[in-house]
């Protein structure tokens, strides 16, 4: 297999290339293929934090240092790129994604800012006048909170989509909203009941309106047509030509083993333009130890990193899982999406098979549940390098933060939904769990491995909107210009180490990329400007003028 992916295009296309010739005192180093010069670089590394120059050669650092000595670099063959002032800094490294769902998503209905039930069924309208009949209805991303806080209902779009079934997601995919036809496909009956781990919603008559909470969207969801081989390609693509455009250089994927496979006809091909760190579901662990037995875990560009879990749902959908209840909900304190003596076998069977385990949760009692079992296991088995992940740990308990630190346990984050959810979080969990909500402050205070990531396509893919939330703490409807719960902002270098030399660490690669080291691979990004030096309420609207991966063009915004 090749090293360098075919879709990758030559850095010739960029302008502002110079190619200078070697002089005879600087030959004696070798000379790179590229070197961008002139402006800040961040390494992301301790012991050399700034520089002014990179060089690259064969898709690695070749040398990180002053501009004299990076021009010392130039030889015959080298393309020079000049910075003008502009920021070079590793590259992104998204640490949850649903990537290929993500792709799927860019070419579906959009509702994630519709503001009122009229125009949610304005935009369904739209949308299915450009399909045929019959043809499925996915995506969405709506927020009920955007329209105060009213569970969609099928009648609203029922008048609009005759023909074509319905299922769209919340924004959190926690839960979906079906129509009749839908309904009518997958069989659902009126006196239907939920599975354990999730709920059917239905209104004060007892009528089913449509919407199914975490495990009950399965009973649509598994009529849903699988998507073709040549459908799935499609949104890789389409996903990574996104990602490049964002600076995004590599991914955790929380995905399928059909997300797997896909990837694999990627790297095979050659046309995976970003590295890959790739999960399955913690009920196939079995499988996925097999697998690694036989196979191994892959390379640098598509790695298999280990096994996804959850044990609640989402603050949003009211099933995360809380030591108290709701307080908009007395009655509600959340539930187990997967049963506590079920994931522990599981991750008891992921831990022999020395899989890494990333396990969803979200609500207090959930976090606390799942480090009783890391703290457990770790006492049965004895101490090994497990970088055990809690993914989002949203809603920490007062001892919460401390025992992360204690335990080693890495915290999986998503900046932009402190932003989003913030809007109105305080008025589910009150505003003394609030003031412990998306604490990344806390966490690093007590030396946890923090790694932030965006969980597209529950929230934007920009890394460049998750540093303006860890920094700001803005919410999106402009109520906190000081931030919300202001005590947990953190500063634009630990943010940015969040993610990329953390996020590199989390997957075991810290030796391979995340920061501009010489040896690394060369995933770099340029920026419009320095996040270093702006004020933090213009951290969203700096750009991303180029890409490298591996030390190739994969996105360049033409000056």
């Amino acid at each position: 297999m090749n090293e360098t992916p075919e879709l990758l295009r030559p850095l010739s296309a960029w302008s502002g290339i110079v190619v200078a010739v070697c002089l005879m005192s600087a030959c004696a180093d070798p000379a790179a293929d590229l070197v961008l010069v002139g402006g800040p670089v961040w390494t992301g590394d301790e012991a050399r934090p700034w520089a002014a120059g990179v060089a690259i050669a064969s898709g690695r650092i070749l040398a990180v240092g002053e501009e004299d000595e990076i021009r010392a670099r130039v030889g015959p063959g080298t393309e020079v790129i000049e910075l003008a002032g502009r920021f070079a800094m590793p590259g992104f490294i998204d640490t949850h994604t649903h990537f290929i769902d993500g792709g799927f998503r860019l070419s579906a209905v959009d509702l994630r800012d519709a503001d009122s039930p009229e125009e949610f069924a304005r935009r369904l309208s739209g949308y299915v006048a450009s399909l045929e009949p019959g043809e499925w209805i996915l995506g969405g991303d709506w927020d009920h909170e955007r329209w105060g806080g009213k569970l969609p209902d099928r009648s609203w779009i029922d008048a609009v989509t005759p023909d074509n079934p319905v299922f769209v997601t919340r924004l959190d995919w926690h839960m979906a909203l079906a129509n009749s036809r839908a309904m009518d496909l997958a069989g659902v009956a009126p006196n239907v009941s939920a599975p354990e781990g999730g709920e059917v919603v239905r209104d004060r008559s007892g009528r089913l309106t449509g919407v199914f909470k975490d495990e009950a969207m399965r009973l649509v969801a598994a009529h849903i047509p699988i998507p073709t081989e040549v459908q799935r390609d499609s949104a890789l693509r389409a996903a990574m030509r996104h990602a490049g455009s964002l600076g995004v250089t590599g991914v955790t994927d929380m995905g399928s083993w059909s997300d797997l496979e896909t990837y694999e006809r990627a790297r095979r091909a050659g046309d995976l333009t970003l590295r890959v760190y790739a999960y399955v579901p913690l009920s196939t662990v079995d499988s996925l130890a097999r697998r690694v037995a036989n196979s191994g875990r892959g390379d640098d560009w598509l790695r298999i990193g280990g096994v996804k879990g959850f044990v609640d749902g989402s603050l949003g959908s009211g099933t995360a899982l809380f030591e108290q209840p709701y307080t908009d909900e007395p009655e509600n304190t959340g539930l187990f999406v997967t049963p506590m003596d079920e994931l522990r076998s599981q991750i008891r069977r992921a831990d022999a098979a020395g899989l890494q385990v990333a396990i969803h949760a979200i609500g207090d009692r959930a976090i606390r549940l799942l480090l009783d079992e890391f703290e457990l296991l770790k006492s049965e088995r004895g101490q090994r390098d497990r970088r055990y992940r809690i993914e989002h740990a949203q809603h920490l308990g007062p001892s919460a933060a401390a025992r992360f630190g204690r335990l080693g346990v890495v915290s999986a984050m998503q900046p932009y939904h402190a932003i989003d959810d913030g809007r109105w979080a305080e008025r589910r969990v009150g505003q003394e769990r609030a003031s412990r909500t998306y604490a990344f402050r806390s966490l690093l205070d007590e030396g946890v491995a923090v790694v932030f990531g965006s969980d597209w396509t529950v929230a934007p893919l920009d890394p460049l909107l998750g540093l303006y939330a860890a920094v700001t703490r803005r919410t999106l409807d402009g109520a906190n210009p000081d931030g919300w719960v202001p005590e947990q902002k953190i500063d634009v270098e630990e943010a940015l180490t969040a993610y990329t030399t953390t996020a590199a660490w989390a997957g075991f690669r810290e030796d391979r990329t995340g920061s501009l080291v010489a040896g690394r691979l060369a995933d770099v990004v340029v920026l419009s400007e320095n996040p270093f030096s702006v004020e933090p309420a213009r951290l969203s609207d700096l750009r991303v003028d180029l890409t490298l991966v591996g030390g190739r063009e994969v996105f360049s915004r033409r000056p």
